[in-house]
């Protein structure tokens, strides 16, 4: 949650105006730019098995986890192909991005494009 939380702390500081979880559209985005036809997705590492040192199966229950995170990380590629599928852009951001600001900020407003005022 904290990491969704900076993404949309710092989007809106950026001047960007943003809905949260549109209902309407599948997988429930966490900010969605309507006019601009952009979704944004906040990911932790571990639920949805990202390629970093954050992310790991537990090795206890294995049974249970193994499957449980390729199924979040198989219905997040449905979810974003629906979305570009109805003429959307979809940008994934990670937990462990969150941790560069900066960097975190470039990638938002290239995604973005200009503030409109």
């Amino acid at each position: 949650m904290q990491p969704e939380l900076n993404v949309r702390s710092l989007v809106h500081r950026m001047g960007y105006r943003f809905r949260l979880h549109r209902k309407s559209l599948p997988g429930r985005p966490d900010l969605v730019f309507g006019p601009r036809r952009k979704a944004i997705f906040v990911h932790g590492c571990f639920w949805h098995l990202h390629n970093c040192k954050t992310a790991h199966i537990p090795r206890s229950n294995v049974k249970y986890w193994k499957p449980k995170l390729a199924g979040n990380r198989r219905r997040d590629g449905k979810n974003i192909e629906a979305l570009q599928g109805e003429g959307w852009q979809v940008l994934v951001v990670w937990e462990c991005e969150v941790r560069d600001m900066s960097e975190l900020k470039k990638r938002l407003r290239v995604f973005l494009g200009k503030v409109k005022h």
